[in-house]
């Protein structure tokens, strides 16, 4: 593999660390895993005019949510904001996953994906921000536009992979940040810790640095139970999944992405589809999941209402109640049951 040793060699701009069994130097990779397309191929897809038109604006079903200033005790709790954002509330903790109130998730302010509904909870009804996840550095998932609003009114701690934090420095210059690696656990309050695990996925802001900040998902292990947090997966044969379970035992929830699926041959490596994520919440041993990654920034070709209508079938032929895998519509909230 290429490495960032020797004159003349290209330079990593976000990290420079030793290398491992994912890092050779320059980029980080999937160990036995699929790299992402190359600029043919994306061009391919471009060209193939296989995209379904989505409708702009949508109406979501859920009003804005006002969410409580905390939740206590057993109570587990996910309201949706939209695509891979959500508000978990647990064990008086308040925590954001890949935060994005942008209107668009592009480099550009007026051209990109363009979000079609408004976020589920507005920013001004937030409760007080704790933590904020950030699962890799595309810009659907890192939005620094909403981690500076964040940083203003609520000042959390940033956990983010190897890397993902010289990008939100260059915003958020005096962000609490918590730089993680795969396997390493850090304690945060509320007697909640988090573990750092492998997804199969991919990073990049432009063309020039593919795969030089690392991406990964996250494990809560919490007072009400466990949480397994994946912002954006390939399947990759279900080896994560069956890492993780065999690692932490099963969890109450599982937050888990099923959109931004087709076509296949281009994004299989990178992005389950519903039946592979039904599978993944087997796999893992997950007692409920809330469902993500669609009906918020078309990014990919299948239509606006595609996957949930693909999530029925999947549970159906797995066997799996529907009340289970919760396909979550902003301003939705999710009361996790006990188990």
């Amino acid at each position: 593999m290429t490495t960032a040793s020797g004159s003349g060699r290209k330079r990593n701009p976000y990290y420079q660390g030793p290398t491992s069994d994912h890092f050779d130097g320059l980029r980080f990779f999937n160990p036995g895993g699929v790299g992402p397309g190359n600029s043919l191929d994306l061009l391919k897809w471009q060209l193939a005019g296989g995209r379904v038109r989505w409708p702009n604006p949508v109406i979501s079903m859920f009003p804005p949510a006002k969410p409580d200033r905390h939740v206590f005790g057993q109570q587990m709790r996910v309201t949706m904001v939209g695509h891979a954002s959500m508000l978990v509330q647990i064990a008086g903790l308040n925590i954001l996953t890949d935060p994005v109130w942008s209107e668009r998730v592009s480099p550009f302010r007026s051209v990109g994906p363009k979000r079609v509904v408004p976020p589920g909870i507005r920013f001004e009804d937030l409760p007080p921000v704790d933590l904020v996840l950030v699962t890799h550095n595309h810009y659907d998932h890192l939005d620094v536009a909403t981690l500076a609003r964040l940083q203003a009114v609520h000042r959390p701690k940033i956990v983010t992979p190897l890397g993902n934090d010289t990008i939100i420095r260059r915003t958020v210059a005096d962000a609490d940040i918590t730089i993680v690696d795969w396997g390493d656990r850090i304690a945060v309050k509320g007697g909640v810790t988090i573990d750092v695990e492998p997804c199969h996925h991919w990073s990049a802001r432009g063309m020039g640095d593919r795969r030089m900040a690392l991406w990964a998902a996250f494990v809560l292990t919490t007072p009400a139970g466990k949480i397994y947090h994946v912002g954006d997966t390939g399947f990759h044969d279900g080896i994560n999944y069956e890492a993780v379970r065999q690692k932490h035992g099963g969890f109450r929830l599982a937050i888990l992405p099923f959109g931004a699926y087709e076509p296949r041959w281009f994004m299989k490596g990178q992005h389950q589809n519903p039946e592979e994520a039904v599978k993944g919440m087997k796999l893992c041993s997950a007692a409920y999941v809330a469902g993500h990654h669609f009906a918020t920034f078309q990014l990919t070709d299948e239509g606006i209402d595609a996957p949930v209508q693909a999530l029925d079938v999947a549970l159906k032929a797995e066997g799996v109640e529907p009340d289970r895998f919760r396909p979550l519509r902003a301003g939705e909230v999710f009361d996790v049951p006990a188990v």
